[in-house]
């Protein structure tokens, strides 16, 4: 072909790219208000489900060695939270979540529609490097905008509960007391270790769940996955999470709980576990986290995809 020729070629493709584009952009655009609206529904509901094994992982996680251990294991934590405060107390906090997990789903999986309508390659598959980024763009931005406020309060609400005196009336009135005290700053601890902990999350969730799911459509986009699946391959993408990142996890809830100010900042909460605890204690509550995250995720994922099909069919 004449060098010249592709001077003539790419005027008569540069319309047809600008309307792709745009179209693309729209596209990106409406699936991010559905993910936000989908997301939001997801996490109120995935929440009220799950809540009691997140409560007794967090106890487990702020358990110490030494005379402050109070706690001999799940089902010791368990029998005596029921003990001192009956069944509800296992539910002590849920409504820090559920304020929280609406807002954290809708950003997490807003986020990530819109970052995938942005790197979607032209057959509607995601590059393995494109599903990490976007999971990693999810989880950042859930952990600035949602997870950090949210788990800061959760976790000084849970520790409060700890101690022989509980000052906590309620959601507001324990807020109000943060604040307080502690300043706007108060319900905003451990901001790097939560973007830290997100982002791992989301991206190895996001990469497994969008991994197992094109592995199933081989290569045919329009290939439904059964709910029962999307359950399935949910489960295996929260347990990937819980392996990958609990030592973060850890680390995480130490530097919001209510004696974080012994912890200079997250590299010295990290390097006291270690000196003091063991290497052993950056795993702590991974049980009772495994098996909250599993339902989580596989809840969330089904949960997720019914609306989002719904969605779909009557918003085109």
């Amino acid at each position: 072909m004449d060098p010249v020729a592709p001077h003539f070629v790419y005027p008569f493709r540069r319309p047809w790219l600008r309307e792709n584009g745009a179209a693309a952009a729209a596209g990106g655009s409406s699936k991010g208000v559905k993910g936000v609206i989908a997301g939001g529904i997801t996490g109120g509901i995935e929440i009220c489900i799950t809540f009691p094994t997140e409560y007794v992982k967090t106890q487990l996680q702020l358990d110490e060695k030494g005379a402050a251990k109070k706690y001999n294991g799940i089902a010791d934590c368990v029998k005596k939270t029921v003990k001192s405060h009956g069944f509800f107390g296992l539910y002590r906090g849920l409504s820090v979540l559920l304020y929280g997990s609406i807002p954290k789903s809708a950003v997490r999986f807003g986020a990530f529609e819109t970052f995938k309508g942005a790197m979607i390659q032209p057959d509607g598959t995601l590059s393995p490097g494109g599903r990490l980024l976007c999971g990693l763009g999810a989880g950042v931005s859930e952990a600035i905008f949602a997870v950090t406020p949210m788990e800061t309060v959760k976790v000084k609400f849970i520790n409060d509960q700890r101690s022989a005196n509980p000052r906590f009336k309620g959601f507001f009135h324990g807020v109000g007391i943060i604040i307080k005290e502690q300043g706007i700053g108060g319900v905003y601890k451990g901001l790097t270790a939560t973007i830290m902990k997100q982002g791992s999350n989301q991206a190895i969730r996001f990469f497994v769940m969008e991994s197992l799911k094109d592995l199933y459509k081989g290569g045919d986009q329009e290939k439904k996955v059964p709910k029962w699946l999307v359950g399935l391959f949910g489960a295996v993408a929260g347990a990937a999470s819980v392996f990958g990142n609990t030592p973060l996890d850890v680390v995480k809830t130490r530097m919001q709980g209510l004696e974080a100010s012994k912890y200079k900042n997250t590299l010295d909460c990290t390097i006291q576990i270690w000196k003091n605890e063991g290497a052993w204690a950056f795993y702590k509550g991974t049980v009772p986290r495994l098996g909250r995250v599993c339902l989580d995720v596989a809840i969330t994922f089904v949960i997720y995809d019914s609306f989002m099909e719904v969605f779909n069919k009557i918003w085109p």
